[in-house]
């Protein structure tokens, strides 16, 4: 017999854990459609040309890569992001430009697992292409805040950055040669702490002076005053640029939504991947600092030039779902709670196979979910554990005296109306 386990990093889900995503994601996906955004989706397999050099050497290292069958060099997808900058090459024709679109499915890499995070994971992605402008970075991050409304998450902050204000200020230290690896370093600061980054630091730029100078840049923001903190980097980066003018656009336009108090703006955000140019963010539940980032992403101006001709910036966010199902655990949220696979279960004895069928079919009209016990004359004992293992709170059984409903929770014989009133 072969030994039925899972790859480390891989899991099994089960019906009650799977439910609660599914909730999540039918929230999620109203959100984007009411913003105007499409479904699409991209192959698991591409080239592994298309994925490689495109995220970062530390992602390189990550990726599931293999020769097929027929030779051909492939790899599983890191994120959906690369895939959709190639989809967006072949198929910008069709779609349109300014194009909003979201893709929820999972995506594979070869890190080590931990809490919230596994090498396969479920990415919630949406993005704008076709606009380099401070209303479409202003749309997505209010999709963003829409989306954890939605959810009912109600203690959460968004830690904005930008790129380009880092690279000015880099400049201003003569290190631009080396902002790759600044960048990628500085992106660890939650991980390994100040101390650390700042070790190595001196050993890419060479000084403790250099060093000291990024630390300060980094921990400028107080991550109360947006506004102030932003007065600070141009100081810091010399004078207003057209970064800091796209930033405060961006931070007027929230405001006018009444939702910029869930905003800061925290320079020590840089994210790792090598194809962020613009605005940068990543988002925290201050409850729950240990989780790490549940959303996250920023502008990529050059991402889809890798593929196509023309220039095609483009903005996004994905939210790791698996990660915030893990928060929304701990947080006791009331979306996790209801893990029934169906409202009521409905057992028949032989020859009330049909009266079953079309009872059955009359309370899925009127909006229940209802499951049949597919062996009638069943003892009751194995129909109640039937019942148990999928938290069904109702059992209709037919017989030849007739039916009979009983609320599973206190094994007390209801009414059909009353079943139905607290089904409601």
């Amino acid at each position: 017999m072969i030994d039925p386990v899972v790859l480390k990093g891989f899991r099994d889900s089960l019906p009650k854990e799977e439910i609660p995503k599914k909730k999540i994601i039918r929230k999620l996906e109203d959100v984007f459609t009411s913003f105007g955004f499409s479904p699409i989706d991209t192959p698991v397999l591409e080239y592994t040309d298309v994925l490689l050099g495109k995220g970062g050497g530390e992602t390189d290292k990550q990726i599931f890569r293999f020769h097929d069958n027929g030779g051909r060099d492939v790899a599983m997808r890191f994120d959906l992001t690369v895939p959709f900058a190639r989809f967006v090459a072949a198929h910008h024709a069709e779609t349109g430009l300014p194009f909003r679109r979201y893709h929820i499915s999972k995506v594979w890499r070869g890190e080590n697992p931990q809490k919230g995070r596994y090498r396969e994971f479920i990415q919630c992605d949406f993005d704008i292409v076709g606009a380099d402008n401070a209303l479409s970075d202003a749309e997505i991050l209010s999709v963003m805040h829409a989306s954890f409304k939605a959810l009912g998450i109600e203690n959460f902050t968004f830690h904005i950055s930008h790129r380009g204000l880092f690279s000015l200020f880099l400049s201003e230290l003569s290190l631009d040669q080396k902002s790759v690896e600044i960048l990628r370093t500085v992106d660890k600061l939650r991980k390994i702490g100040e101390d650390e980054v700042r070790k190595q630091l001196v050993e890419i730029t060479g000084t403790e002076e250099n060093a000291t100078a990024i630390i300060s840049y980094i921990t400028a923001g107080d991550g109360k005053d947006f506004m102030e903190t932003v007065k600070k980097l141009e100081e810091l980066t010399g004078g207003a640029s057209e970064h800091s003018e796209r930033i405060r656009a961006i931070y007027s336009m929230l405001s006018s939504l009444g939702i910029e108090k869930e905003f800061v703006f925290d320079p020590s955000i840089t994210r790792g991947l090598d194809y962020y140019t613009g605005i940068v963010y990543e988002t925290f539940l201050n409850t729950l600092p240990g989780i790490g980032s549940v959303c996250s992403g920023g502008r990529y101006n050059n991402l889809a030039s890798l593929y196509m001709k023309e220039a095609t910036p483009g903005v996004g966010s994905s939210i790791g779902l698996d990660r915030l199902v893990a928060a929304l655990e701990e947080l006791g949220s009331p979306l996790l709670e209801n893990t029934s696979t169906s409202d009521i279960l409905i057992a028949p004895v032989t020859g009330k196979e049909a009266e079953a069928l079309k009872k059955a079919e009359e309370l899925r009209k009127k909006g229940f979910r209802v499951s049949m016990y597919l062996i009638p004359d069943a003892k009751m004992k194995k129909v109640y554990a039937f019942a148990e293992s999928g938290k069904i709170p109702y059992l209709l059984t037919f017989n030849d005296e007739g039916t009979q409903i009983k609320d599973l929770r206190t094994r007390e014989t209801v009414t059909e109306c009353e079943m139905e009133n607290n089904l409601a």
